[in-house]
């Protein structure tokens, strides 16, 4: 497919007839997951310009900020990927150019496309891997496989965290529901929404740390729009990403680029539980008796694998999201998770 243009950005989009994705090729975010009959993409669509990073300049562009993060907001969109860190640098990492999340949000990608399926690629040199990330559609699921190598002849600690962001017209304060299969939680900052999360466990909003369920081999989480009757999920195995974070901006950060004026919730599923710098990470080592990391071995490649579904048409919120023996994914409604 050629490239295109989201948002202003350099993008390239597959589409059936019923889901349209778009990536942009800097920073790898998946921008969008459109339901085509409804035009509703419940994923974040930042309230302020969105540049390509590669043209960021802090001295020009001082209305994303001024720290570790305002390469990464400059450019961020949807659903990013964090990697090899989930959430800051270093002082000295940071004065060394690593960007909050890492690379994986800030580089470039090659990017290649048919019709029904695209291919991203791209190097990160800090971090000393590649990734190669392949999604396809099927009918309303969006399946991605993505590879990760370690260049590097040393085995590598890593954070590894799809960081799925979801903004409004979709999130509702009050209103959007989550569901989840829960079975321990920790919070790590007291929250400022009313945003609600339904699972087996207690919550709280601003940044909350959740062990998925131990005794299924999948996960997931549901998000549920009640006034567009629009679901928007996601299934992975558990063994890939045992941990799903919850953080929400509700009005409350009034510096730039936030302003006062955004209000998103991320759905983080990943390796590490908690938002936090390299060494803080390592020596977490565990939460719940879960590793907080997982090992990349070197010269040695990676693969998992995740879907998205989204539909329409939705009476209530969907209980879960499953993989049928046939390979379809589908929502289906078993009552309270």
């Amino acid at each position: 497919m050629p490239e295109t243009r989201y948002r202003g950005r350099r993008a390239t989009s597959i589409e059936n007839e019923l889901v349209r994705v778009t990536v942009l090729h800097e920073g790898g975010h998946i921008a969008e997951i459109l339901d085509k009959q409804s035009g509703v993409n419940p994923l974040w669509t930042p309230p302020w310009e969105s540049i390509e990073p590669s043209t960021y300049d802090p001295r020009k562009h001082p209305e994303y900020g001024a720290d570790a993060e305002s390469k990464l907001l400059s450019g961020i969109m949807g659903h990013n990927l964090c990697m090899d860190i989930f959430g800051g640098p270093s002082a000295e990492e940071a004065a060394a150019g690593l960007t909050v999340h890492g690379e994986a949000s800030v580089v470039a990608y090659e990017v290649t496309a048919t019709q029904t399926g695209l291919t991203q690629r791209a190097r990160f040199p800090q971090a000393q891997l590649q990734l190669e990330r392949r999604i396809a559609l099927g009918g309303r699921a969006v399946e991605v496989v993505e590879a990760v190598e370690n260049e590097s002849a040393t085995d590598r600690p890593i954070a590894w965290t799809e960081h799925v962001t979801l903004g409004p017209p979709f999130l509702e304060k009050g209103a959007t529901e989550f569901r989840a299969p829960v079975a321990k939680s920790e919070v790590l900052e007291e929250g400022v929404g009313d945003l609600q999360l339904y699972t087996n466990a207690p919550v709280s909003a601003g940044f909350t740390t959740h062990l998925m369920d131990p005794a299924r081999d999948t996960a997931f989480f549901v998000a549920w729009s009640p006034r567009s009757q629009m679901a928007l999920g996601y299934l992975w195995r558990r063994a890939d990403f045992p941990w799903l974070g919850v953080w929400e901006e509700n009005y409350s950060r009034t510096g730039a680029p936030w302003n006062g004026r955004t209000l998103t919730r991320g759905m983080e599923f990943g390796a590490s539980p908690m938002p936090e710098g390299r060494r803080q990470m390592i020596e977490r080592g565990s939460l719940f008796g879960v590793p907080a990391f997982r090992w990349i071995p070197a010269r040695t490649r990676v693969e998992v694998r995740y879907c998205a579904a989204i539909q329409g048409g939705l009476g209530s919120c969907p209980a879960e999201l499953v993989r049928t023996a046939q390979g379809e994914v589908r929502f289906e409604y078993r009552g309270s998770v």
